[in-house]
């Protein structure tokens, strides 16, 4: 299985609800509705085929593109899954079940309706922990095995999917996923290639922004190369720093959120307007993975 993923958060006309202390990073990815809109116009002007990881269709012909939700917020069932539905798309909503009912997050009613509108449920761990990968191995397999417990309770089935929060994965963070049953595992990482362990399909995704242009998100879709590529570069050169940085890190990721809710509170989120210049979004025709 190979796949463009595209993974969101939050969708909240309300900037103040991404500012939950438990959610720090929020304010970074939370999209209002209008921003949220004109990202699915620029995946669906792409012409490519959204569909989710249970779908029969989902291994054969072209790579597909999933879309994820992290966190299980309101936004979740009151914005994403109805905007999906218009286009005829299904996503993938995981849920922090330590969450489950808590103001401005999912309650069990609406994750069993997402589920029987045809979304995939699955797993962001109990308590979507700040550094998972330093977890003891006892914790990391409660972490998995006890929110599939809670949601297949809600959902009742099985569930097989899950998300890593904080793009803390490590083969430790997939083999205590496996363990728990966990088929299919998104982490963070931008990339296509597809890895499996212990029987666990490990998938990347391209993280969208509060900041991101539909013009990327429509690009990603399409495969063209350099919006993933600057991701993936991104990506790589961050990655030591926040293994050497540790809490280090963890502050002045704090302190950089600080200063950038300031920014959202000052300047408008960008519109499908304010696209990226055709060099930036990549031109031409889709470079297929």
């Amino acid at each position: 299985m190979r796949a463009r993923t595209i993974g969101f958060h939050d969708v909240t006309d309300d900037l103040s609800v991404s500012r939950d202390h438990s959610r720090p990073g929020l304010v970074l990815y939370a999209l209002t509705s209008r921003g949220f809109r004109s990202h699915l116009e620029a995946i669906r002007e792409q012409g490519v085929r959204v569909t989710t990881v249970d779908h029969p269709e989902s291994r054969k012909g072209d790579m597909p593109v999933f879309l994820t939700f992290d966190d299980g917020a309101l936004g979740s069932y009151t914005w994403a899954a109805d905007e999906l539905e218009k286009n005829g798309w299904r996503g993938h909503f995981f849920i922090v079940t330590d969450w489950i009912g808590r103001p401005g997050f999912l309650d069990s009613r609406m994750i069993r309706h997402l589920r029987e509108r045809g979304h995939v449920v699955g797993t962001h761990t109990c308590s979507h922990p700040a550094r998972m990968s330093h977890l003891h191995w006892p914790d990391l397999v409660k972490e998995w095995s006890e929110s599939c417990l809670t949601l297949s309770n809600i959902l009742g089935e099985p569930v097989r999917v899950g998300s890593v929060p904080n793009g803390c994965y490590t083969h430790k963070v997939g083999r205590a996923a496996a363990t728990a049953g966990i088929k299919v595992l998104f982490t963070s990482e931008p990339t296509v290639a597809t890895t499996i362990l212990d029987g666990c399909v490990i998938l990347g995704r391209y993280s969208i922004r509060r900041d991101t242009t539909p013009a990327v998100s429509g690009a990603v879709a399409a495969g063209r190369t350099w919006p993933r590529w600057r991701q993936t570069l991104l990506w790589k050169a961050k990655k030591p720093v926040k293994v050497l940085g540790g809490e280090s890190f963890l502050a002045f990721r704090r302190y950089l959120i600080s200063r950038f809710v300031v920014q959202a509170t000052t300047y408008p989120q960008r519109s499908q307007s304010d696209v990226v210049p055709s060099d930036t979004a990549g031109s031409g025709q889709a470079t297929h993975d």
